[in-house]
């Protein structure tokens, strides 16, 4: 399991890469794990032998892997296929798991993918918590059930949600992305220059060459991102979440999130903080 309890308040797993054997000897071939985080979990690198698909009922999850980091807001749900490597940090989560045994059947592909939760794959995912991943036994409805589910999630797979960043093992490029992150709210291109002692030239070649995408794409997509994990938590209001991701104005938050979410950043946050408001069929409990 991520960690040995099921809630958990202000606790870091160790970061070593490792294996995790969520079903801890039992012999279900599919389950289900329910998790709350009061502050901040970070599991640390490792893999399962199990593919899982993790829904947010609140709060925020990222999910790092050797090529991208995920952001899992709430009401979504992420695919991580058995045997990819990943780190994933829950800020004041509750939200719960799905696992599945490959031998189901379900075609996984070999990345981490951030899925629409539909209506009916909310209600299969809260129907399957009744039948916990490290139950003593399995019995043929679970085993019927999670065929069934699993099906369900292959034909989501392509229906994947464009909420990652791209990440980079070149040196050059991954200090750029480090201190573009940790300078939303006015970070500049010279600024990312002198910080990791390139040309603006050398920058931008090496994003180019590395992503695929420049970096002031790069910079767009991380300010979205984490507007979109602040406009999850109740606290800051719209205009403080934009300026702290470094829009200058209001309208210049609204014409990227319509643009690029669909919608505006208040209607999203009114989407996802409902929860919050007391939804009792959307609690994992």
């Amino acid at each position: 399991m991520v960690v040995s309890a099921r809630k958990a308040r202000n606790v870091t797993a160790p970061a070593k890469h490792g294996f995790r054997d969520v079903r801890a000897g039992s012999p279900a071939r599919a389950g289900t794990y329910p998790f709350e985080v009061g502050e901040q979990v970070i599991t640390g690198w490792h893999t399962h032998d199990l593919h899982q698909l993790e829904y947010a009922f609140e709060g925020v999850a990222e999910v790092e892997t050797d090529a991208a980091r995920y952001l899992l807001p709430p009401q979504q749900a992420i695919w991580i296929p058995a045997g990819v490597e990943h780190c994933t940090t829950l800020t004041r989560v509750r939200s719960v798991s799905v696992f599945l045994d490959p031998s189901l059947g379900i075609s996984a592909g070999e990345r981490v993918r951030v899925l629409p939760a539909t209506p009916v794959l909310r209600e299969m995912i809260r129907y399957a918590r009744r039948w916990p991943i490290d139950r003593d036994r399995s019995d043929p409805a679970a085993d019927s059930f999670f065929q069934a589910l699993a099906h369900l999630i292959a034909e989501s797979l392509d229906q994947e949600m464009p909420l990652s960043l791209p990440t980079s093992t070149d040196p050059l490029v991954s200090a750029a992305m480090q201190f573009t992150r940790a300078h939303l709210a006015d970070v500049t291109l010279d600024d990312v220059c002198v910080a990791v002692g390139a040309s603006e030239r050398s920058i931008r070649r090496a994003f180019a060459s590395a992503t695929g995408m420049s970096w002031r794409a790069y910079l767009l997509k991380s300010r979205l991102l984490t507007a979109m994990a602040l406009l999850a938590e109740p606290g800051p209001s719209v205009l403080a979440v934009a300026t702290a991701v470094g829009f200058d104005t209001m309208s210049g938050l609204n014409r990227a999130f319509r643009r690029h979410v669909g919608e505006t950043p208040l209607a999203y946050r009114r989407l996802v903080l409902a929860p919050r408001a007391g939804q009792p069929a959307e609690s994992p409990r």
